[in-house]
């Protein structure tokens, strides 16, 4: 028993000091976040508002910033069902089969990671510029690339077509093939053991990239700068719009659609959270 007392002491100090080591590290996260994210969206929403309701709703009466809104909502309507058939198909073939290119298809999926997207809108310029490779034959056929809506869609697809894939391949090599390949041999066909087994296995994962592919969609800037021209009222997205806005020193109207922007980042991390805590709770 005399020893008992000191070895109490002994867990209780050390059970204090882990107490006050998960508290400190708790408190440096929340502030880390407050400043860095909370801080610049406070003060993003007090700019907005800074003359009033009237004064920021007023910002969206402005026919080149409606421009702009229907231009990043096009792309994304378009951008994410492209990004979504390419990633299942490409997650499919590099989880459920072996064959020669595998890793190089894996590293080609990581390359808008490691690109910059500068450097993505610029090779589109090479490309399907006036003075591109293919700028003279699109040129004889009236098409237009660059400085044109086909340019944004294209160099949104190449930063945001690794979200899906990325997300849905380690899921699919996890889960492994044996169901699939059950399926099979009962009869049934390719298309019909995906909507059956794969498709309700992989559901929260793939609408998890696809949230996080629309938000990247929608508020990419920098391929989208090279490529789109800057023309107001055709080429700008929300992102470039909100540019142009604080670069005329409208900063009502810049910050009124940045809020826009940041609404639908918070609607996004809202889906997002809803999906991890859906895909929790089907796995506990």
């Amino acid at each position: 028993m005399a020893g008992l007392a000191p070895r109490i002491q002994e867990r209780r100090q050390v059970s204090a000091a882990t107490r006050l080591g998960r508290a400190a590290l708790i408190f440096v996260s929340i502030a880390f976040l407050a400043l860095l994210l909370l801080a610049p969206l406070g003060a993003v929403l007090a700019q907005a508002l800074e003359n009033g309701w009237q004064a920021y709703l007023g910002s969206f009466a402005d026919p080149d910033t409606r421009a702009a809104i229907r231009l990043t909502l096009l792309t994304a309507a378009i951008v994410v069902p492209v990004n979504t058939i390419f990633g299942v198909c490409a997650a499919w073939a590099i989880a459920k089969f072996e064959f020669r290119g595998k890793s190089l298809l894996i590293t080609l999926i990581d390359l808008p990671f490691a690109v910059s997207p500068v450097i993505a809108g610029l090779v589109l310029v090479l490309l399907f510029g006036a003075n591109g490779w293919f700028g003279s034959w699109l040129q004889e056929r009236d098409i237009s690339i660059v400085f044109a809506i086909p340019g944004i869609v294209l160099a949104t697809i190449f930063v945001t077509f690794p979200y899906v894939a990325r997300e849905l391949i380690p899921l699919m090599q996890q889960q492994g093939s044996e169901e699939e390949e059950a399926a099979i041999t009962l009869g049934a066909g390719a298309w019909v053991t995906f909507l059956r087994v794969t498709l309700p296995k992989i559901r929260w994962g793939l609408l998890y990239g696809i949230i996080l592919c629309n938000a990247r969609a929608m508020g990419e800037f920098g391929a989208v700068s090279v490529v789109s021209g800057h023309i107001r009222g055709l080429t700008t997205t929300m992102p470039l719009q909100v540019e142009i806005l604080y670069n005329e020193y409208n900063f009502v109207a810049a910050f009124a659609v940045a809020s826009l922007l940041a609404v639908l980042a918070i609607v996004t991390l809202v889906l997002k959270t809803f999906v991890e805590w859906r895909a929790e709770r089907r796995t506990s």
